[in-house]
Protein backbone atom coordinates (compact mmCIF):
# COMPACT_ATOMS: atom_id res chain seq x y z
CA UNK A 1 0.00 0.00 0.00
CA UNK A 2 1.25 3.40 -0.81
CA UNK A 3 1.20 6.43 1.43
CA UNK A 4 -0.99 9.50 0.56
CA UNK A 5 1.11 12.45 0.28
CA UNK A 6 -0.07 15.21 2.73
CA UNK A 7 -1.04 18.65 1.39
CA UNK A 8 0.77 21.30 3.49
CA UNK A 9 0.03 24.93 3.42
CA UNK A 10 2.26 27.61 5.03
CA UNK A 11 0.75 30.07 5.64
CA UNK A 12 2.51 33.64 5.78
CA UNK A 13 1.16 36.66 7.43
CA UNK A 14 3.84 38.33 8.75
CA UNK A 15 6.46 41.16 7.81
CA UNK A 16 9.42 39.88 6.38
CA UNK A 17 11.51 41.82 8.77
CA UNK A 18 11.34 42.62 12.76
CA UNK A 19 10.47 39.02 13.75
CA UNK A 20 11.74 35.78 13.01
CA UNK A 21 8.54 34.40 11.38
CA UNK A 22 9.19 34.85 7.51
CA UNK A 23 12.65 33.49 7.68
CA UNK A 24 11.72 30.59 9.91
CA UNK A 25 9.04 29.66 7.44
CA UNK A 26 11.03 29.91 4.65
CA UNK A 27 13.72 27.24 6.89
CA UNK A 28 10.41 25.03 7.23
CA UNK A 29 9.11 25.00 3.54
CA UNK A 30 12.51 24.07 2.53
CA UNK A 31 13.29 21.29 4.76
CA UNK A 32 9.73 20.07 4.38
CA UNK A 33 10.20 20.11 0.62
CA UNK A 34 13.88 18.16 0.63
CA UNK A 35 11.68 15.36 2.50
CA UNK A 36 8.81 15.32 -0.94
CA UNK A 37 6.63 16.75 0.74
CA UNK A 38 3.21 18.53 -1.57
CA UNK A 39 4.29 22.10 -0.28
CA UNK A 40 2.40 25.21 -1.06
CA UNK A 41 2.73 28.77 0.62
CA UNK A 42 0.04 31.75 1.34
CA UNK A 43 0.78 35.06 2.20
CA UNK A 44 -1.79 37.04 3.50
CA UNK A 45 -1.97 40.18 5.56
CA UNK A 46 1.56 41.94 6.39
CA UNK A 47 2.97 38.42 4.37
CA UNK A 48 2.63 39.94 0.95
CA UNK A 49 5.82 42.12 1.65
CA UNK A 50 7.78 38.69 1.62
CA UNK A 51 7.81 38.50 -1.68
CA UNK A 52 7.85 42.34 -2.72
CA UNK A 53 11.09 43.03 -4.84
CA UNK A 54 13.92 45.26 -4.36
CA UNK A 55 14.41 44.50 -0.78
CA UNK A 56 16.91 46.54 1.09
CA UNK A 57 18.12 45.15 4.38
CA UNK A 58 21.48 47.25 5.33
CA UNK A 59 19.92 49.89 7.25
CA UNK A 60 18.05 47.52 9.75
CA UNK A 61 21.37 45.21 9.79
CA UNK A 62 19.68 42.13 8.78
CA UNK A 63 20.61 39.57 6.19
CA UNK A 64 17.81 39.77 3.18
CA UNK A 65 16.49 36.55 2.15
CA UNK A 66 13.99 37.09 -0.14
CA UNK A 67 16.37 36.11 -3.16
CA UNK A 68 15.95 32.58 -1.90
CA UNK A 69 12.36 32.26 -2.80
CA UNK A 70 13.98 32.12 -6.27
CA UNK A 71 15.13 28.52 -5.20
CA UNK A 72 11.51 27.42 -4.17
CA UNK A 73 11.01 26.07 -7.46
CA UNK A 74 14.32 23.50 -7.41
CA UNK A 75 12.47 22.11 -4.71
CA UNK A 76 9.31 21.57 -6.11
CA UNK A 77 7.88 24.45 -4.07
CA UNK A 78 5.70 25.34 -7.01
CA UNK A 79 2.25 26.90 -5.45
CA UNK A 80 2.69 30.59 -3.69
CA UNK A 81 -0.64 31.90 -3.39
CA UNK A 82 -1.05 35.90 -2.60
CA UNK A 83 -4.19 37.28 -1.32
CA UNK A 84 -5.50 39.63 -3.80
CA UNK A 85 -7.33 41.71 -0.86
CA UNK A 86 -4.00 41.76 0.99
CA UNK A 87 -2.20 43.21 -1.42
CA UNK A 88 -5.04 45.79 -2.38
CA UNK A 89 -5.16 47.09 1.68
CA UNK A 90 -1.22 47.73 1.46
CA UNK A 91 -1.40 50.28 -1.55
CA UNK A 92 0.69 46.91 -3.35
CA UNK A 93 -0.03 45.44 -6.92
CA UNK A 94 1.16 42.16 -8.84
CA UNK A 95 3.88 44.56 -10.20
CA UNK A 96 5.17 44.95 -6.48
CA UNK A 97 5.90 41.46 -6.42
CA UNK A 98 8.87 39.48 -7.74
CA UNK A 99 8.76 37.46 -10.68
CA UNK A 100 9.35 33.78 -9.37
CA UNK A 101 9.02 30.90 -11.65
CA UNK A 102 9.75 27.49 -12.05
CA UNK A 103 10.34 24.98 -14.89
CA UNK A 104 7.98 22.49 -15.71
CA UNK A 105 9.35 19.30 -16.45
CA UNK A 106 5.81 18.20 -17.39
CA UNK A 107 5.44 20.47 -20.32
CA UNK A 108 9.31 20.59 -21.74
CA UNK A 109 10.55 22.00 -18.83
CA UNK A 110 8.78 25.83 -19.85
CA UNK A 111 9.06 28.65 -17.32
CA UNK A 112 6.12 28.80 -15.67
CA UNK A 113 5.19 31.63 -12.95
CA UNK A 114 4.84 30.42 -9.45
CA UNK A 115 2.77 33.32 -7.79
CA UNK A 116 -1.08 32.76 -7.72
CA UNK A 117 -3.24 35.86 -7.28
CA UNK A 118 -6.48 34.45 -5.51
CA UNK A 119 -9.40 36.53 -3.52
CA UNK A 120 -10.10 36.12 -0.03
CA UNK A 121 -12.96 33.87 -0.59
CA UNK A 122 -10.10 31.59 -2.81
CA UNK A 123 -7.90 31.63 -0.13
CA UNK A 124 -10.61 30.12 2.62
CA UNK A 125 -11.14 27.26 -0.07
CA UNK A 126 -7.85 26.65 -0.33
CA UNK A 127 -7.15 26.40 3.26
CA UNK A 128 -9.70 24.56 3.74
CA UNK A 129 -8.60 21.52 1.08
CA UNK A 130 -5.40 21.12 2.66
CA UNK A 131 -4.04 18.37 5.19
CA UNK A 132 -2.56 20.45 7.47
CA UNK A 133 -1.95 24.61 7.81
CA UNK A 134 0.85 26.03 9.46
CA UNK A 135 0.35 29.23 10.21
CA UNK A 136 3.77 31.83 10.65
Amino acid sequence: MSEQVKKFLYVNRKAPYGTIYALESLEVVLIGAAFDQDVSLAFIDDGVFQLTKGQDTKEIGVKNFSPTYRALGDYEVTKLYVEKESLIERGLSTDDLQELTYEDEDDDWAEKPSIRIVSRKEMGELMGNQDVVLSF
